[in-house]
């Protein structure tokens, strides 16, 4: 779940809203992967801190992953394509279909499998090192 607030005591509002309904689902937020980040004029300026209604903390972060992309902490909306991290989940692609079809299939069908699928995309998003995504608010 994404909350966006303009401010910290509408975050805590939102908070507070969101957590209400979790409790009506017999749900509650997990603060070991929740996390608050700061976007917009002042980036690097520390917030107030942010607690749930059981007064766990919500800590502030510079950057944060949201499903699959990593969301940078600046003064635009800014999403982060580091190619360590492109690496990183593409071998783990490709080594995942590699225990699953290593013993089945042939090495050639693995290969290319592995170049029609992961690659593409790989080396499409990961031409020239970091590359940012830019929104202007």
């Amino acid at each position: 779940m994404l909350l966006i607030a303009v401010t910290v005591s509408a975050l805590e509002s939102l908070l507070r809203a969101c957590e209400s309904e979790l409790q009506f689902l017999d749900m509650s937020i997990n603060v070991k992967k929740s996390s608050c980040i700061r976007i917009g004029h002042r980036p690097n300026v520390t917030c107030a801190s942010t607690t749930t209604c059981h007064g766990q903390p919500l800590h502030w972060v510079s950057e944060f992953r949201y499903l699959g992309v990593f969301i940078v902490s600046s003064r635009f909306f800014k999403c982060s394509l580091v190619c360590d991290r492109l690496k990183h989940s593409f071998y783990a692609a490709a080594n995942g279909l590699f225990g699953k079809l290593l013993n089945t299939a042939s090495k050639e069908v693995v290969l290319e499998l592995v170049r029609t699928k992961y690659t593409p995309n790989f080396i499409s998003v990961g031409q020239g090192g970091p590359a940012f995504l830019r929104l202007y608010l």
